[in-house]
């Protein structure tokens, strides 16, 4: 019995180590993407390059959750159609790639009218234009918005934006942005009473990830289910 719960231990800390390892490099392979390739690329004009680095931030960002990337990646890939010629298409990536993170930081500093404005703007853009790739995340920040707005019928409101989202990530195949609209729901949920229905919306999403469990997103995701249990 010893043997084997030593040999449990070992096995276990030989996979919290490689998890450990995933997820330094997935990191590693970002900053290098996005710091170093992408600009570089760029700067020399190698659009060919540029083009092949610019794409890489967004499937990394869809097999990790890595938030930051896919941003990176979109605005990068605008950078390039400029580079091209492409002007109008982009502004518009440009602007898709950075617009939820500045309404969330305009959340933060409790400017939630602006953040709400900004985030209508960019759904208003993401509608015309047909980019729809960060709309998910779009939606997500417009609920949590919502929530930091409190009027009435602000957690109603909320849940239908996160259902939204929750939906947009899931027919994407765009699991980090799934997992971040089941967490905002499933605390609402919780908030109102229903933790079971929180966990039963939770657990399967979280269980869908293979790697990446030393990330913000998925540490808190654990957590959030160990308070629902």
């Amino acid at each position: 019995m010893a043997a084997g719960i030593s040999g449990s231990g070992d096995a276990h800390s030989r996979k919290q180590r490689r998890g450990r390892t995933s997820d330094q490099s997935a990191n590693s392979l970002g900053y290098a993407l996005a710091l170093a390739a992408c600009p570089i690329a760029l700067l020399v004009g190698d659009l060919a390059a540029a083009e092949h680095y610019a794409g890489m931030p967004l499937d990394h960002s869809t097999r990790h959750a890595l938030v930051l990337w896919h941003a990176f990646g979109r605005s990068y890939q605008g950078a390039l159609a400029v580079k091209r010629g492409d002007v109008v298409t982009g502004l518009r990536l440009l602007r898709a790639g950075f617009a939820f993170l500045m309404a969330e930081a305009l959340g933060r500093a409790g400017q939630i009218a602006d953040g709400l404005a900004a985030i209508e703007e960019a759904i208003v853009r993401s509608e015309r234009s047909e980019e729809r790739s960060v709309v998910a995340e779009l939606l997500h920040i417009k609920g949590e918005l919502f929530l930091l707005q409190g009027a009435p019928g602000a957690a109603a409101a909320a849940e239908g934006h996160f259902r939204q989202a929750l939906d947009w990530a899931h027919r994407q195949g765009a699991l980090s942005w799934e997992l971040r609209c089941a967490m905002s729901l499933a605390r609402l949920l919780s908030a109102h009473g229903r933790s079971a229905d929180a966990t039963a919306l939770l657990q399967p999403v979280y269980n869908r990830f293979t790697e990446g469990f030393a990330t913000a997103d998925l540490k808190a995701a654990k957590a959030l289910l160990g308070d629902l249990s």
